[in-house]
């Protein structure tokens, strides 16, 4: 139950992290990871939950352990360990540095009553873990264990620490429960003794190297991993070769026959074989259909990407994976700070196309993926409230990522509509726009823009398959994905391979004489995410064993965002390729 004393607590820590952007730089370790001898190692308790349902947790004591003695009773948590329903609570386990223990109670012995019994057997039997983190090292362990032959329910009442250090820094942390004793249902009270003991051993493993043990080298380095990579890496120069050669013979033999078109007389043109792309440069800037909804899914494509792009380098360079949430809170501020390049790109886009309420345009841009992100988010905190699960955000995080919005996004977002209205929002198109549109003439099915849509997303898909596997495989399971040198190759390689399929996508359709371009070419390549979002239904029912109401709506919500993401990110990319190709073909025509 959270209380208004620790509301203020959580506004106040959040809100000191956006004090500065590089606040967020710096590690999010409280201590120096050094200890004095005999010096107290805090075991923090975080949370405990189904083991096949990776976002279902619940604060630690909800399950009736005992509580030792400890000084101190809870750690604040920054502003992603709170998103992440991360509850950091001193277990009283008492621990000091480089003394081993024998059996010792961590409370006097307990005596449980029948609800408490329950509680513990219905953990056991869904297969409950917990985790801890030791010196910010998290480890792991099962509440209890289930007999596969009788079905027996047995519960764990002691856990055994391993830790390794090297001088006076701690370089491992294990947990090993053990001391099982089975536990009935119907039982009316049990009374059961919490014990633990701790084994120190010296190591002269390096301090940097601690977090090592958690990466499955095996998993994330195998062949099929550099594959699939070096797969891509083909995609990507097929594609571009494709384009090479589409613009040095089509496109030449294009205005090779415009060229002698133009040079007929009246007479001999009208008799010409008039047809193709040419035909409609008075159509083809005409402004696209809901043009600030289009200026803001533009703009928020490109705020997506280069906040990837920056997240992504901000990972390999930090290696912020070896820190808990640290990434999450270092995305927020970094999706916040990106928030003019948004409005740049929206408010030029919409003013180039004749838009007027830009202020209207600039809130729909500033408030459409938040909005979105809130909407899914409230839908799953309703969810997790219902529950009681540690996953429920608090209120105080809640308005601390409101203060950021609105003293942090909103204002850039208002600096880069102004910029990118008065410094790129003039209109400079080679064609005037007709003020009566051509009607667009019958064209056989594969031509539709439907179908190019439909066709589109296949490549790029094909190019990120194999790491959205790995990427899926660690957000769902319990592998830690690090391989970042591979996610932003592929990155790269997805926006190069988006940008040549749209502007072939767009040359096929504009030589069918249909102008509809501006959202095809957004759409060609933002179909992927429909494909990956198919990819999600197949992984969930064929690869994870999770169920439940509180882990679907997690799983297809977060999901859902995901591909809302790629969509915005590889269309917006499509669509700046499909633009820049446009503009350069017809400054290249001749035109009566």
């Amino acid at each position: 139950m959270w209380t208004g004393s620790r509301w203020t607590v959580k506004v106040l820590a959040s809100l000191a992290l956006m004090s500065t952007f590089t606040a967020v730089m710096v590690r999010a370790d409280e201590h120096s990871h050094k200890y004095a001898n005999e010096e107290e190692v805090i075991v923090w308790a975080n949370t405990v939950g189904p083991l096949h349902n990776r976002q279902e947790t619940y604060e630690y004591f909800q399950l009736p352990y005992c509580k030792g003695d400890g000084q101190v009773a809870h750690r604040h948590e920054t502003l992603g360990e709170a998103l992440l329903g991360m509850e950091l609570v001193n277990s009283g386990i008492r621990i000091q540095f480089g003394q081993s223990e024998e059996s010792k109670p961590i409370c006097s012995a307990r005596l449980l009553n029948a609800q408490q019994v329950k509680t513990f057997h219905y953990a056991v039997s869904h297969d409950y873990w917990f985790q801890y983190f030791i010196d910010d090292l998290p480890v792991w362990g099962l509440v209890g264990e289930k007999d596969k032959e009788t079905g027996a329910i047995s519960l764990f009442t002691h856990q055994n620490f391993e830790l390794t250090y090297n001088g006076d820094q701690i370089i491992s942390a294990k947990v090993k429960p053990g001391k099982p004793v089975q536990i009935e249902v119907t039982d009316t009270q049990l009374r059961v003794e919490f014990t633990y003991s701790v084994d120190w051993k010296e190591t002269s493993d390096d301090f940097k190297s601690r977090f090592e043990r958690y990466l499955d080298l095996g998993f994330f380095e195998n062949k099929v991993h550099w594959f699939s990579i070096l797969n891509a890496l083909m995609m990507v120069l097929f594609l571009t070769g494709f384009v090479s050669a589409m613009w040095i013979r089509y496109l030449r033999r294009d205005f090779a026959r415009y060229d002698k078109e133009a040079g007929l007389n009246d007479f001999d043109h009208d008799l010409g074989d008039d047809y193709g792309w040419k035909q409609i440069h008075g159509d083809v800037f005409r402004p696209p259909a809901n043009p600030m909804t289009f200026a803001a899914f533009v703009g928020t494509g490109h705020q997506l990407a280069w906040t990837s792009f920056f997240v992504i380098l901000y990972t390999i360079f930090g290696q912020e994976w070896t820190e808990r949430a640290s990434i999450l809170t270092a995305t927020i501020f970094i999706y916040a700070f990106m928030s003019m390049i948004s409005g740049y790109s929206s408010a030029s886009q919409y003013a180039q196309y004749g838009g007027r309420d830009w202020v209207r345009a600039m809130f729909l841009t500033a408030a459409f993926w938040p909005g979105s992100v809130v909407l899914v988010t409230c839908l799953n905190n309703s969810i997790a409230i219902y529950y009681t699960s540690s996953r429920a955000i608090p209120f105080g995080t809640m308005v601390a990522v409101l203060v950021i919005w609105f003293f942090i996004v909103l204002p850039l977002t208002f600096v880069g509509t102004i910029l990118g209205k008065n410094w790129a929002g003039k209109a400079d198109f080679p064609c005037r726009v007709h003020p009566i549109p051509r009607p667009i003439p019958e064209k056989i099915w594969y031509a539709e823009p439907i179908v190019v849509i439909a066709l589109g997303g296949i490549l790029p898909f094909a190019s990120i398959f194999i790491e959205i596997y790995f990427l899926f495989t660690s957000f769902w399971s319990y592998r830690v994905y690090y391989v970042y040198g591979f996610g932003l190759l592929v990155f790269c390689i997805v926006m190069l391979v988006s940008a040549s399929v749209t502007i072939v996508s767009t040359y096929f359709v504009i030589n069918t004489e249909d102008y509809r371009w501006h959202w095809m070419s957004m759409a060609t390549c933002g179909s992927t995410a429909a494909y990956v979002y198919m990819y999600a239904v197949y992984y969930f029912m064929q690869k994870t064993k999770m169920y439940g109401l509180f882990q679907t709506s997690f799983y297809f919500g977060n999901t859902a965002l995901a591909c809302m993401a790629i969509f915005l990110m590889l269309g917006s990319v499509g669509y700046f390729a499909a633009n820049k190709f446009i503009m350069r073909i017809y400054r290249n025509v001749k035109l009566d």
